[in-house]
This record gives C-alpha cells, sequence and structure tokens, in this order.
C-alpha cells in the first residue's frame, strides 16, 4: 500500500545540536537525567559509542546545561533535578568533520578553535604553543567570569584513527593533543568539567596518559543509556508512529516492533544491560516508514578498511567472538587483533558474559549492521560492489530447495567475474569469501566453516530446515577430490539419523585463474 507520511512529528535525523532540536520542535528522547548525573558526580569523563549514535548531541546538550540556558529543558527529568542553572565559561572543541590524513590539518583546525577563544575572552597574547594559548583562553574565562571552565571534545580520535597506518602522522598528532590536553591536568582547579567522546579508546598510543582523573564510563552500566534508544523509550515516545508503520507495511503491530528490534537493536555497552537501538537507523525508518538499513549507507569508516587490509584477522568466526573488558578497551594492537575497533566502532557487540570467567561473547548486534559489514567484507576479499541482493536471494532459494547444482552455478559465475584483491593464501581467501556470501544468503541457513568431526574439519557446512551441504574445497586438485575426502574422512556420518537431505559438493579452485575452476555434486 502507498506510504502515507504524517508531519506531526518532526525527527532530527542527523541533528545534533540540542538548541535546534528544542527551538525546532523536534522529538527528543530526555537524557537529561543522566546529563545531570555525569556533571554532578565527577569531573573529567570519556565515552566511547559507535557512530550515528549521539554523542554529538550529549556534548551539545551539556554544553546548553552548562551554559545555563533553562529555557532549553523545560519539561524535562533535570528541571526536577538542577536547582542553580550556572552559566560556566564552556570551550567546545569539536574535530569531526575533517581529513585529518593531511600533515597540518589538525594544527589548523586547533589554531582557528584557539582564535575564536581568545577573541571571546580579550586573550591579548597570542603567541606560543598550542598548549600556551590553550592555557592563556582558561586563564582569561576565570579571570572574566571567576568561574571554572567546561571542556568538551567531541570525535577525540579522529585525527588519529584517520591515520592507522601512518605512524609518523599518528605520533605527530598523538603528541600535538596530548599536550593540548594535559592543560587540564595542571589547571585542574580552574576546570569545572571535562567530557571527551570518541570511536575508540586509544591504549599506548594514547593522548589521555596525562589525566589520571579520567574516567571512562563507555562500559559503565550507569551510564549504558545516555546515547541512544532503549525500547522504553521507543515505546513511549514513538508508540503511535510505530502503528504508523505497521499500517503502512501492512504487517501486525507486534511483527513491526519485532522487526524493529531485529533489525536496529541489540547493542549493549556492558554485561546485563538492556539492549539499545542505533538511533539514527531507527529515526530514519519511523520518519520514512520503511524498514531498511541505514546506518551502513553512511558509510564503512576509511580507519576500518585500513585495519581489514593489514590483518590477519579470520573473517569466519566474526559473528562469535570471545574477549576480556581489558581487550575491549583497547585497540593498541588492531593491526594483529581488529575485535576491539569492531567492538567499539559498533560492528560488534556484547551478546553474552561469563562472571566466572570474566570473558565477554560478541557478535553482530543486529541484521543491519551485519548484512552491512558482510557486504564490506565481501567488498575487500572480492571485487564484488555491493551484496548483489539478487543475486544473493537467488542462491538463499537454490539452499533453501535443495538445488545444490544451481546454486553453484551461480557462484561459479559468480567468482569468474572477480578479481582477488589478496595476493597470499588463495585457499583460506576463497574460503573467507565463501563464508562471507553464506551468511548473507539467508538467516534460516546456519552456516559453519571448519567443522569439527572425529576424523577431521570439513571445510563449510551448511543447513537448512530440509537440506545439509557439505562443502570441501581443493586448490589445484580435482572436485572428485574433494567429494572423496569427504567420504574418507566421514565428515557425513554425524547426519546419519538425520531425516534431512545431505548434498555434498566438491569444489577444485585454481591458483592460477582465482576463480572455481570445476565442482561437483553427489
Amino acid at each position: 500500500m502507498p506510504l502515507n507520511v504524517t508531519e506531526d512529528m518532526l525527527y532530527p535525523i542527523g541533528i545534533q545540536s540540542f538548541e535546534t532540536i528544542r527551538k525546532g520542535g523536534y522529538v527528543y528522547v530526555d537524557k537529561t537525567d543522566g546529563v545531570w548525573r555525569l556533571a554532578t558526580t565527577g569531573q573529567c569523563y570519556f565515552l566511547s559509542r559507535p557512530r550515528r549514535f549521539g554523542k554529538s548531541l550529549l556534548v551539545s546538550t551539556l554544553e546548553a546545561y552548562f551554559s545555563g540556558k533553562k529555557e532549553l529543558f523545560d519539561g524535562l527529568k533535570i528541571m526536577e533535578l538542577e536547582q542553580d542553572w550556572i552559566q560556566y565559561p564552556v570551550l567546545h572543541l569539536d574535530l569531526s568533520g575533517e581529513d585529518y590524513t593531511c600533515a597540518n590539518a589538525l594544527e589548523i583546525v586547533l589554531s582557528e578553535r584557539l582564535r575564536q577563544w581568545e577573541l571571546l575572552y580579550r586573550v591579548s597574547n597570542i603567541a606560543g604553543t598550542f598548549s600556551a594559548r590553550f592555557k592563556n583562553v582558561i586563564d582569561a574565562a576565570w579571570a572574566q567570569t571567576r568561574l571554572p571552565v567546561v571542556l568538551l571534545v567531541d570525535e577525540y580520535d579522529k585525527p588519529i584513527v584517520d591515520n592507522l597506518g601512518n605512524d609518523d602522522l599518528v605520533e605527530a598528532h598523538r603528541a600535538t593533543l596530548k599536550g593540548f590536553y594535559e592543560v587540564i591536568k595542571n589547571k585542574n582547579d580552574y576546570v569545572r568539567f571535562a567530557f571527551f567522546t570518541g570511536v575508540s579508546k586509544i591504549g599506548k598510543i594514547s593522548v589521555f596518559s596525562g589525566l589520571n582523573n579520567l574516567k571512562d564510563i563507555s562500559m559503565d552500566a550507569r551510564f549504558a543509556d545516555i546515547c541512544g534508544i532503549s525500547e522504553e523509550d521507543l515505546r513511549t515516545y514513538f508508540d503511535e508512529r510505530v502503528k504508523e508503520l505497521a499500517a503502512a507495511n501492512d504487517i501486525p503491530i507486534a511483527d513491526c516492533y519485532s522487526r524493529l528490534a531485529t533489525m536496529y537493536d541489540g547493542y549493549h555497552f556492558c554485561e546485563y544491560s538492556a539492549g539499545m537501538y542505533n538511533p539514527f537507523s531507527l529515526l530514519s525508518a519511523l520518519d520514512s516508514l520503511r524498514i531498511k538499513e541505514y546506518w551502513i549507507e553512511t558509510g564503512t569508516p576509511s580507519f576500518l578498511a585500513q585495519v581489514m587490509k593489514q590483518t590477519d584477522y579470520d573473517v569466519t568466526g566474526i559473528a562469535s567472538q570471545d574477549a576480556d573488558s581489558t581487550l575491549l578497551a583497547d585497540i593498541d594492537t588492531v593491526f594483529y587483533n581488529p575485535v576491539p575497533l569492531l567492538y567499539q566502532s559498533g560492528y560488534l557487540t556484547i551478546k553474552d558474559y561469563d562472571k566466572t570467567t570474566g570473558i565477554y561473547t560478541l557478535g553482530f548486534p543486529n541484521l543491519e549492521v551485519k548484512h552491512g559489514f558482510l557486504s564490506f567484507l565481501l567488498g575487500y576479499y572480492t571485487t564484488a560492489k555491493g551484496s548483489g541482493n539478487l543475486l544473493i536471494r537467488q542462491m538463499s532459494n537454490d539452499l533453501l530447495t535443495g538445488k545444490p547444482a544451481d546454486f553453484m552455478k551461480r557462484m561459479e559465475a559468480f567468482f569468474a567475474r572477480q578479481n582477488y584483491q589478496i595476493q597470499g593464501d588463495a585457499e583460506k581467501d576463497f574460503q573467507y569469501a565463501m563464508s562471507i556470501i553464506l551468511q548473507l544468503l539467508s538467516d534460516s541457513l546456519k552456516v559453519h566453516t571448519e567443522d569439527a568431526t572425529s576424523e577431521g574439519r570439513m571445510d563449510i557446512l551448511v543447513e537448512t530446515p530440509s537440506f545439509v551441504y557439505i562443502i570441501e574445497i581443493k586448490i589445484n586438485d580435482t572436485a572428485e577430490a574433494a567429494l572423496q575426502q569427504i567420504e574418507e574422512k566421514g565428515y557425513a556420518r554425524k547426519f546419519a539419523d538425520d531425516a534431512r537431505t545431505l548434498f555434498k559438493i566438491g569444489i577444485r579452485f585454481s591458483t592460477n585463474s582465482r576463480c572455481i575452476d570445476s565442482w561437483k555434486v553427489a
């Protein structure tokens, strides 16, 4: 049925200004009780959240609060908590929206922001290093207001993560930022509050080594919902719109809630916390009355592509990873183990926690992220652009209906069009690409790689409700040899009493042509 988008609710999609949202009549999910807790329980904070998750809006809300703009908070939770509404001098440094791969980009941004602060607080001495100028600004703000400053830094890590893989520029940017931020420690008595946001918490290359009082609340249960939209938020603020979304897509309301959760929910920022929706995607769906992938359409960060190009990471286990809290908070070993970066960037989230061992199990938060990330990886291991939705649906139907020959014809044609970008372990690269494709095919397919049996490990195992597929890959050997290994190793024995129809697929992969040379089904 045609969409009939109502105009009675305005959705702040991409709007990061708290003042604009409040004055413009946009819907605002009230997080101000959390803002008040932050402001009254500590001095110096760091918060990591994925992109498009509301970090900049949180910073803007803090700026309005510390600027004493009481009128913007009328009707919100904080009005029952705050009594004083003091107008502090606020220094807001936004490092987003700039390409820091140029050597002098960071210096230009800092110099311009300092110049604006110097004009605001009438600083006469503008000579010296960035840190010296910053110190002078703080002194001037104190002299004029007799109040300590509030420092808000958005996307603090962008100058560094933009250059992962360029050690010289990373070190140069790190040294510049470290000196700049160390002023906060030296002028601690003149700082009322400091708040840093970013995607990643960088360890050994940290710009925060001098800030002993910096509190990382990224995995603090008290602030797990400070950004994002919870299920309770969704039902409180958007129930009527969800009913419209259900009607527009001709599905029951309960199914609509379920689809929204499957697509956009599932982010957990500490053990046992409630799941959080990606606000950008959820609001986009409610605004357009269409449930589709929005977050991934905004692009995969360039630094993630850079990391994946230089790592030996086994992508076949991406959907289930183990990590401890130390690993999750640090990306020192990013080019050896990208899991922490994938977690902090929002591609993986906490799915389970073992309190005995302190081990977290990570996985994709939702379907949108799963599809988006796997499509990104597929483009990395082949020259495929996007997920090839029609081809994926066709191959999925082949496997679900027991047509392995049709499936392999499509697979053969797909790889015949690709030129591999990685000139390494051809068998592993091919297996990775196969695994990614199979995971993209359908959520009704169970895909296992290197599945263990008593006699060895089968390359790929695919299970559907009615069929089982054992796939063996041989490099520069024959498809018949692949089938013979399936027989000799007894890979099919575990399914001897299984009522489902079993197919064995042998594949020959050629390192010369770097494509499927031949295949056979038994």
